[in-house]
């Protein structure tokens, strides 16, 4: 990805209000409940690349249960991404998917273009009339919550938190873990690095030996790397989006877990019974729809800090607890 245009993208489509406008499709798609439909997808990265790698899951997952055919292309630059989605329409695909952060303008003007392809993407931004809605991993709940788990066992008061690009996406699930720490423990200090890159482990990797080395005692993994870093220096790291404890025995305290399900079902029924919107889905990624969860292993965290945790999961799934959402860059302190 371009940091340039993801870092500059909101500028992108300043005083478009009209993108946010909701349109219902009127018989638009094909329509059919029991049909499978054709899905490909486009992703800047490799699927293993943790935020990739939970879409790729759910619609492989679709496509086990018989309801989707699929298709995706991995590692496709930006400046390829409008010739791939005008590929995968022009196949007659039913739904495109992908993120779209550092191609906003070209991606628009593709669903456009398309009126009867539904495109379900990843944005900072609102969805577009007539066919293309949006989505995100709002995964800021559980991450409030890691910071719980981490401000209550750290040792130095010191957490290093390494992160890809500093964008919204990234920034409020930042802050989110740093409100849950600073909740419990008024003492812990952050150290803030951003690699301006999606997938670069050994970087990150780099950034991480260097926050130990200033008295870091976990590490907050937003990229891969990191917890590599943590198991050869014998620290402990919160993880994100997916869970990576198996691979990491006795080094992951707790991780904030994205789960794309939620998302792609509705968009797969709603275009099988032809009636997708160009709709925001980043509801679909909080806890109470299931989009969201916190791991924890029992064995690392204390049990008095598991249930600390889960009382403020469950205020969180009432509905009495919201976790602030803050967009801004994070800062070291």
């Amino acid at each position: 990805m371009s940091s340039k245009n993801l870092l500059h993208r909101r500028a992108v489509l300043q005083g478009t209000a009209a993108i946010g406008a909701l349109s219902i499709f009127g018989g638009a798609f094909a329509q059919g409940a029991g049909r499978q439909i054709k899905v490909a997808a486009i992703y800047t990265v490799p699927v293993e690349q943790q935020w990739v790698s939970r879409i790729h899951k759910a619609l492989n997952g679709a496509r086990d249960r018989g309801e989707v055919s699929y298709k995706f292309s991995e590692n496709v630059a930006n400046n390829d991404y409008e010739r791939v989605m005008r590929q995968y329409a022009e196949e007659g695909s039913d739904l495109v998917v992908g993120e779209i952060f550092g191609v906003e303008r070209q991606a628009r003007r593709v669903a456009a273009a398309y009126p009867k392809v539904a495109f379900l993407m990843g944005s900072s931004f609102g969805p577009s009339k007539p066919n293309l809605a949006v989505f995100d991993n709002f995964i800021q709940e559980p991450s409030y919550l890691t910071g719980m788990v981490a401000g209550k066992t750290t040792k130095s008061n010191l957490i290093g938190m390494v992160g890809g690009y500093a964008i919204p996406e990234v920034n409020r699930l930042m802050h989110a873990f740093m409100d849950g720490a600073r909740s419990v423990n008024p003492n812990v200090k952050f150290l803030v690095t951003f690699i301006n890159s999606w997938y670069d482990p050994p970087k990150a990797k780099e950034a991480a030996f260097a926050m130990i080395d200033k008295g870091a005692d976990i590490l907050y993994a937003e990229r891969f790397g990191v917890s590599d870093a943590a198991k050869e220096k014998g620290v402990k790291v919160i993880g994100n989006v997916i869970d990576t404890s198996s691979q990491y025995p006795g080094t992951v305290l707790a991780s904030a877990l994205w789960h794309m399900e939620p998302t792609i079902e509705r968009a797969v029924t709603a275009v099988k019974e032809g009636r997708f919107e160009a709709a925001d889905y980043g509801q679909f990624s909080h806890m109470q729809y299931g989009g969201a969860s916190l791991a924890v292993d029992e064995k690392l965290v204390p049990a008095d800090v598991v249930r600390l945790v889960r009382e403020k999961e469950k205020e969180i799934t009432d509905g009495l607890f919201r976790v602030n959402v803050n967009d801004a860059e994070p800062k070291a302190g």
